[in-house]
């Protein structure tokens, strides 16, 4: 078997689809993101990558702080609707019916409808071409309560996320392993 050779391009997937908010509680945006991800555990850091055209990148570089959003199959069309759709001229809040709830850390609202929520502080904004790379803190993360189990875990098997792939939404599968269960031991 051979494989097809292609010219550079993104194809790393799946990733998650997920809604940036930002802005402030009385001027606030929420804008699709799959370009997003894990930087570090310690410290807790995450990244965004965002066009600077995009009316959402200066409300956070001017602010400093966003929130990323975990989105879900309920929240599907809500998550296409505020990628396709400028806050510049829509309050995208109102238009999906989705409510803003107060951050513990950041002024960039919650979307409560959302499992969970992921309070940033930039750290770095690093230009890379069509995207600029917002590099975060992760100040704290909000979890639905309706999703923690009695022993105070998070049970995000749950939340039915959703995942993009080359330009398709999908639900997030079944689960056929844990870390390290290729080298755990037999009972």
């Amino acid at each position: 078997m051979s494989k097809a050779i292609w010219k550079p391009g993104t194809f790393v997937y799946p990733i998650p689809a997920v809604m940036v908010s930002c802005g402030t509680m009385e001027k606030s945006n929420i804008m699709t993101v799959a370009w997003t991800g894990i930087l570090n555990s310690d410290p807790a850091m995450v990244y965004i990558s965002v066009r600077k055209s995009r009316y959402s990148y200066n409300l956070i570089k001017e602010s400093g702080e966003f929130v990323i959003n975990l989105t879900t199959k309920d929240l599907a069309f809500a998550t296409d609707w505020c990628g396709v759709k400028s806050g510049e001229k829509v309050d995208k809040f109102k238009e999906m019916n989705l409510t803003k709830e107060k951050a513990a850390n950041v002024s960039a609202p919650l979307i409560k409808e959302c499992p969970v929520s992921i309070e940033c502080k930039v750290t770095e904004i690093r230009d890379l071409g069509s995207h600029s790379m917002f590099m975060a803190d992760v100040l704290s993360i909000d979890a639905d309560e309706k999703y923690i189990d009695e022993k105070g875990a998070f049970d995000i098997s749950k939340c039915d996320l959703i995942a993009y792939l080359n330009g398709n939404y999908y639900e997030v599968g079944n689960k056929i392993g844990k870390f390290g269960y290729s080298v755990e031991k037999k009972k």
